[in-house]
């Protein structure tokens, strides 16, 4: 944001210095005013981001070891320097500080995780308006509506939208270019406004409806139709009357699954920290004109000594760096600093907001079942992470490693007849899957020959292990367990490449499916070791499995993606030159690639936004 000062002071502290040494030498240039500052280790690594209303005291006291628990030991023993972003005030640091975080992802600080955009509902600027789902930058002219907790959320608002109000959601492109309707007038899903079927004030009043009907204005909405039931009966137009039944039915059924209301709420965000040692849940429920819009549930990675407060001003600030929050914030636990934090989130929205801890009445009772929710979730992610370590602890035993894992990689390759070959890693961790942290590799080697698993699979480690021991040293540092789908022959293939990297030190494991291929009797195969199976229902095998399927649906997934990819391919992708815009120019004006290929050098200059150059160029690639 343009108000905040970026300025980047480094430390000047000599390399051989860590610890607090590193600190003290690093304070002899750290200002006294406002900012945040980056502790970095030896690597370069960021490992933690603070914010300060006074950068040289709060920077000082960590040379001060007696005044800290074991873990934030841990963390200055790695510094090797420090640098520092000044701001004007502590609103604009705490911005930064959620800022930095978001950017590093440091290993000491409380980070959000499963962060991202959350959809939704556009209704566009034109005579007859589309409904649309939209994430990210709201740029497109329009009506927004939401943010919806979840795809699933909109995809079901949607669809009631277009089975009681018919809107369209085509493209305008395809709008614009209908000639006759398509499927979703025939299935009653869209009044066919693209031939006319309905005039653009009898559209403008559908549209006005589903606005209503968004902003929570249901029995109106249902009084409306109501009374276009009781018209329609009485001229006798029953097909009419009973269609409109249907709608009303449908606003009933909506308004009994949307109970979950409190008086004098309209626009709000109701978050609630539920948190069990090192265990942290928050539950954030989205309300936007009085109803609900859906929930999300997050599990903050959290320091056991981390206050209530401090995970929940954590939370606020790194979730709002990407959302704008609602006017008011009901949250079960005061964020620290909540001043600060207030001003930060106004300054974010630039609007007022209020964050709140409801005492009493309607929005108390419905923090109580928010924070009911998110206790319940807490309870299930603890047995969930028990029951993984013990997973954890039981293939340590089982492979003979010298440490419990703490990081698991599993591989596996797709391809369909050696093309769109691709290679697929995903990451496990004891809190579970870390999708962030999953990798698709384009195989590039264009000597192997088609479906060559073991050349594929060489490349993937290749690639896979010289970032490795370039950034994260040994197995024992990073704990690091490797599975791989596949046989002798895989796991031979992966094992030369680790030797010509000289990591044999990480322990490898290739599954092989049994004779039938039947799940439950895989073999494990490791180097100088006997291949052996596990009893088909063992919970570690069970645990196994899950891991090798998960790599199996994101390897194929991402080749789904890559092979959709290739089949949208055009030729006028490859001319110099041509970019979304001149090729959707050229297909809305010739209506097809052939057309484009058969047109004339004169007939491509007509085409808007096509110079004589660009006309050419485009003439000459189809006629050498």
């Amino acid at each position: 944001m343009s108000f905040i000062n970026e300025t980047l002071t480094p430390s000047p502290t000599p390399p051989e210095l860590l610890g607090a040494e590193a600190i003290r030498a690093a304070c002899k240039t750290i200002p006294n005013s406002p900012g945040v500052y980056r502790m970095i280790n030896a690597k370069g690594d960021v490992i933690y981001v603070g914010k300060a209303k006074n950068l040289i005291n709060r920077v000082s006291s960590y040379a001060n070891l007696g005044n800290h628990n074991s873990r934030t030991l841990a963390m200055v023993n790695q510094v090797a320097r420090v640098e520092v972003i000044s701001t004007r005030n502590e609103a604009e640091a705490l911005l930064q500080e959620a800022a930095q975080i978001k950017r590093f992802r440091p290993r000491y600080n409380i980070l959000l995780k499963d962060d991202k955009s959350f959809p939704y509902l556009l209704l566009s600027e034109h005579a007859f308006p589309r409904m649309q789902k939209h994430r990210g930058v709201q740029s497109i002219p329009g009506q927004y509506f939401g943010p919806f907790a979840s795809v699933g959320a909109l995809n079901q608002t949607m669809a009631l939208l277009q089975k009681i109000f018919l809107l369209r959601p085509c493209a305008d492109t395809i709008f614009k270019n209908r000639t006759r309707p398509c499927l979703q007038y025939q299935i009653k899903r869209c009044s066919a406004p693209c031939v006319g079927y309905v005039t653009p004030e009898q559209y403008a009043g559908q549209i006005t409806r589903a606005r209503d009907f968004l902003k929570g204005k249901h029995r109106e909405v249902q009084a409306q139709l109501a009374e276009e039931m009781q018209r329609a009966s009485d001229a006798m137009d029953y097909e009419t009357a009973a269609t409109l039944r249907d709608h009303i039915r449908a606003l009933t059924q909506v308004q009994q699954e949307t109970a979950l209301r409190a008086a004098g709420l309209q626009d709000a965000d109701v978050i609630a920290l539920a948190r069990a040692g090192k265990h942290s849940v928050v539950q954030v429920f989205f309300f936007r004109d009085g109803g609900p819009f859906g929930h999300q549930t997050f599990h903050p990675r959290a320091d056991a000594d981390a206050t209530d407060g401090d995970v929940m001003e954590a939370f606020l600030s790194q979730f709002y760096q990407g959302h704008t929050p609602a006017p008011e914030l009901l949250v079960n636990i005061e964020p620290s600093d909540c001043a600060v934090l207030q001003e930060a989130l106004r300054l974010r929205a630039e609007a007022k907001v209020e964050i709140r801890t409801p005492q009493r009445g309607d929005k108390a009772e419905l923090m109580q079942r928010i924070t009911a929710n998110a206790q319940a979730a807490l309870a299930r992610e603890q047995q969930q992470s028990a029951a993984v370590a013990e997973h954890l602890a039981s293939l340590q035993k089982l492979f003979a490693l010298p440490y419990t894992p703490e990081r698991i990689e599993v591989y596996d390759n797709s391809h369909i007849m050696g093309k769109q070959a691709l290679g697929g890693m995903i990451v496990a961790t004891p809190e579970g899957f870390d999708k962030r942290s999953y990798r698709s590799f384009n195989i590039k080697d264009l000597t192997l020959s088609p479906g060559d698993d073991y050349g594929m699979m060489r490349e993937v480690f290749r690639r896979r292990f010289r970032q490795f021991r370039a950034k994260e040293g040994s197995a024992a540092d990073a704990k690091l367990l490797v599975f791989v789908d596949g046989g002798v022959g895989q796991l031979s293939a992966v094992m030369d490449v680790m030797a010509e990297l000289e990591l044999l030190d990480i322990p490898i494991i290739s599954i092989a499916k049994g004779e039938d291929r039947n799940a439950g009797r895989e073999w494990f195969h490791r180097a100088g070791n006997q291949p052996f199976q596990l009893p088909p229902n063992d919970a570690t095998l069970h645990y196994i499995q899950r891991l090798r399927d998960e790599a199996h649906r994101f390897a194929i997934g991402t080749h789904r993606a890559k092979r959709s990819k290739s089949l949208t391919h055009s030729a006028l992708d490859d001319i110099p030159g041509i970019g979304a815009t001149r090729k959707r120019a050229l297909l809305q004006h010739f209506g097809s690639r052939a057309g484009v290929e058969r047109a004339t050098l004169s007939e491509l200059q007509n085409v808007g936004g096509i110079s004589t150059t660009v006309a050419k160029t485009i003439y000459d690639y189809f006629h050498g």
